[in-house]
């Protein structure tokens, strides 16, 4: 993180690096137990609580301070919001294990799981409701801006949503419209989340434009490696099941890959398996792992993501205050980009 700093908040951005670094995650906590945990009716919160109580990342808030220190901001002003972001995000989630029928999270039991699908889509709805409230949560200067940005935020994620929904019956899909997908549902949020520190930092629309730009390039750099390692991943590291965009009928960059590449019967077989027929999990796994496997997409995927490592690199470089400041940036996608890949 940064030695010394020598803006106008100096200590406030001391103390905000302290809470990242060791104290960050305990005070998220706080909140949630000061501020939700205690609400009724219980079958409401709990499940809320639940969720953000669940050992994670914290990649998206982290970004939103980040992105308003790095400009000097007062980050009194940004620690709301940066909860904010990452209730949102969760309920994101909460919504997508429904959608996708997925049994674990994180190493637990999702919500709907643990509880049922009504529960986790009405607690879902209130998390959204509750991260408009704590975006709210900063200076009056800056709450237009802010919640513009995250309307814009919330709309893509849904649009990228629909279509990631219209892809799994829809035959041909490109790889160009799968990477415009993924930018919507995944990678916007990283950006908006940049942006939204960044506004609270008072930074200049360009210097905006560049945190959207390496925030969504390294949100699309994560969804390809998230590809990879449902695939090729180590369950128990990873906390949830290997193979689930495979069950899901997902059309993954590693499918739209191998269909690239493939020779016709390589491509039949793999429009076989990918298929709402009702296969065998692991005689489906198999099948397509193997026409993976043939066509070496595992390693074609890997050098997608670093592609897009690179081009949030160059956005970072064009950020427009010094190389310390904004080195905990870099840091902090590199951590992203850091989960058992090998």
């Amino acid at each position: 993180m940064v030695g010394v700093l020598t803006t106008k908040n100096q200590t406030i951005n001391y103390q905000i690096h302290t809470i990242m670094e060791n104290r960050y995650f305990k005070d998220v906590q706080k909140i949630i137990e000061t501020e939700i945990s205690s609400k009724q009716p219980s079958l409401l919160y709990d499940p809320i609580v639940y969720s953000l109580s669940q050992k994670a990342n914290r990649i998206r808030s982290g970004f939103t301070l980040i992105g308003c220190e790095m400009f000097g901001g007062n980050m009194e002003n940004a620690l709301y919001p940066a909860v904010g972001i990452e209730i949102f995000h969760n309920s994101i989630l909460m919504h997508d294990d429904i959608i996708d029928k997925s049994p674990v999270r994180r190493g637990q039991p999702s919500v709907y799981t643990k509880w049922d699908e009504n529960t986790a889509i009405l607690s879902g709805d209130a998390m959204f409701a509750l991260a408009n409230i704590f975006m709210r949560k900063t200076d009056l200067n800056f709450i237009a801006k802010i919640m513009d940005a995250f309307t814009r935020i919330t709309i893509g994620v849904c649009e990228g949503q629909r279509y990631d929904l219209d892809f799994e019956t829809q035959r041909n899909v490109t790889i160009a419209e799968y990477l415009e997908m993924i930018r919507l549902k995944k990678a916007i949020l990283l950006g908006g989340a940049l942006e939204i520190g960044g506004i609270i930092g008072d930074a200049s629309e360009q210097d905006l434009q560049h945190l959207r730009t390496f925030g969504e390039n390294i949100g699309i750099a994560f969804q390809l490696q998230d590809d990879w390692l449902d695939m090729y991943g180590d369950t128990e590291k990873l906390g949830k099941i290997r193979g689930g965009d495979i069950a899901a009928n997902k059309k993954t960059f590693l499918y739209l890959k191998a269909l690239e590449l493939a020779s016709e019967e390589q491509a039949i077989r793999l429009r076989h398996y990918i298929s709402p027929i009702n296969f065998d999990p692991i005689v489906k796994f198999n099948a397509v792992s193997a026409v993976y496997n043939e066509l070496n997409v595992g390693e074609l995927t890997k050098a997608e993501m670093q592609k897009y490592q690179a081009l949030a690199m160059d956005a970072w470089a064009k950020i427009s205050v010094s190389e310390q400041a904004k080195q905990p940036l870099k840091e902090h996608a590199e951590t992203l980009l850091k989960r058992h890949l090998s």
